[in-house]
């Protein structure tokens, strides 16, 4: 990596093996190939000599983006059309982009609503479960109850 610009912001120089793609990315150098394969990322150069993949700056910079989407759980499709909506770069995309990244918060916050009450009925029968190994009769009885409770909730 070189300093350019005004000499303090880096700049990478240089294209990256696939190895080097997926350390910096965190993705793996097979969903990187399928990334490409599915058209997510656009043809990535090949090294003249070997034929070996060399991912430059702009593929690199698009990967790092996937990578946080992917790891948000965007799915692919939604991936796409984030991608789509960078060019225009108007405000029209801006609140396309603005929708997108809001509905997909609103799909994860339903997700982490059903994971609570995933949570409160397993701690509630590892409480009954405990509770009965310790020979305790009301907090047995309690946590039956909180069981019941959360089962209503599925």
């Amino acid at each position: 990596m070189e300093l350019g610009g005004t000499g303090t912001t880096p700049v990478r120089t240089r294209a990256l093996t696939i190895q080097e793609a997926a350390r910096r990315t965190g993705l793996t150098a097979s969903t990187l190939r399928y990334y490409e394969q599915i058209g997510l990322v656009g043809p990535v150069d090949r090294d003249p000599d070997s034929g070996h993949r060399r991912f430059g700056p702009a593929v690199v910079e698009t990967l790092e983006a996937l990578s946080c989407l992917r790891g948000a759980g965007v799915p692919i499709e939604e991936m796409r059309r984030y991608l789509a909506l960078l060019a225009p770069g108007d405000a029209a995309a801006a609140a396309e982009e603005a929708a997108l990244f809001a509905a997909h918060a609103d799909r994860v916050e339903a997700e982490l609503a059903r994971l609570a009450v995933r949570l409160e009925y397993l701690r509630a029968k590892s409480d009954l479960w405990q509770a009965r190994v310790d020979g305790d009769t009301d907090a047995e009885r309690r946590a039956a109850d909180r069981t019941v409770a959360a089962m209503t909730k599925f």
